[in-house]
C-alpha cells in the first residue's frame, strides 16, 4: 500500500474506534516509508516484534511516537528492551521480567509493563496460561522497576472474529479480578486484545488497547513457490 493508502486506512479506523481506545500499529517488517505514513495520518503508538528490527527505526523516529515491544520477548533481550522501548505488552514469566527489571535498575527507569495471557491455551503462542496469571502477578509485584499496568491477549489471528469472543472475554474477567485486589506495584488500566479482523470484538468486550497491522499497511506480499 502506498502512503495515501496508508494514511486513509488510518482515518477510517480511528473513525471506527471509541475516542479512549488506543491504536499500536504494528510494523513488523514494515517499511520506514510505511511507518512514517502511519505516524503522519495520526497513529501515536508503534509496536514492534523484535529489538533489532525497532533500534533501526528508532533512530529514523526517535520519540515523536510511543515505542511498545509486542513479540516474545527473550530474557537475553532484556537490557536493550530497557532503553528502547516504552512499554513492554507481552511479560509471561518471572525470568524474563526479572531480567528486565535489573535492565531497568542499571538505567534507573520504571518500565510500565503488560501481563501476556494464553487465554486459548494455544500450544504456538506465548503468554501466561489462566490458572497461574495471579501468581505471576504476585510475583511481579516485587519488581520494583516493573510497573504491572494490565493485560494483553492474542486472540486468533485469523477465522471468524466471534471466534475469539470468549478469549477476550476471560481476559476481561481476570483484568477485572485484578483491579479489585491491593496487589503492590499492580494497576489494571490497560487491556490490550484484538487484532486487525478482532479489533471490534475486542473493544465490545473491553479492550482499551488494540494492535493493528493489515488493516492499515495491506497484507505482507507472500513470495510466489
Amino acid at each position: 500500500m502506498g502512503a495515501e493508502e496508508i494514511s486513509e486506512a488510518v482515518v477510517n479506523v480511528l473513525r471506527d474506534i471509541p475516542a479512549e481506545v488506543t491504536i499500536v500499529a504494528a510494523v513488523k517488517s514494515r517499511t520506514v516509508a510505511e511507518v512514517a505514513a502511519a505516524i503522519r495520518a495520526g497513529i501515536k503508538v508503534i509496536g514492534h516484534n523484535y529489538v533489532q528490527e525497532a533500534e533501526r527505526m528508532l533512530n529514523t523516529f526517535g520519540k515523536q511516537v510511543q515505542w511498545h515491544f509486542i513479540g516474545h520477548l527473550q530474557a537475553n533481550k532484556t537490557k536493550r528492551a530497557a532503553v528502547l522501548f516504552d512499554m513492554i505488552e507481552t511479560i509471561d514469566s518471572v525470568h524474563v521480567a526479572g531480567a528486565l527489571n535489573r535492565g531497568c535498575i542499571a538505567m534507573r527507569k520504571i518500565m510500565p509493563v503488560l501481563v501476556e495471557v494464553n487465554s486459548g491455551r494455544e500450544p504456538s503462542k506465548s503468554g501466561v496460561l489462566p490458572e497461574e496469571l495471579d501468581n505471576l502477578v504476585r510475583e511481579l509485584s516485587g519488581l520494583s522497576y516493573i510497573h504491572l499496568q494490565g493485560l494483553m491477549t492474542m486472540g486468533p489471528r485469523f477465522g471468524d472474529p466471534e471466534d475469539a469472543r470468549p478469549y477476550f472475554h476471560t481476559t476481561k474477567e481476570a483484568f477485572d479480578r485484578l483491579a479489585k485486589t491491593s496487589i503492590p506495584g499492580v494497576e489494571m488500566r490497560i487491556l490490550s486484545m484484538g487484532m486487525s479482523n478482532s479489533y471490534k470484538v475486542a473493544i465490545e468486550e473491553g479492550a482499551n488497547l488494540i494492535r493493528i497491522g493489515s488493516k492499515i499497511f495491506g497484507e505482507h506480499e507472500r513470495p510466489s513457490c
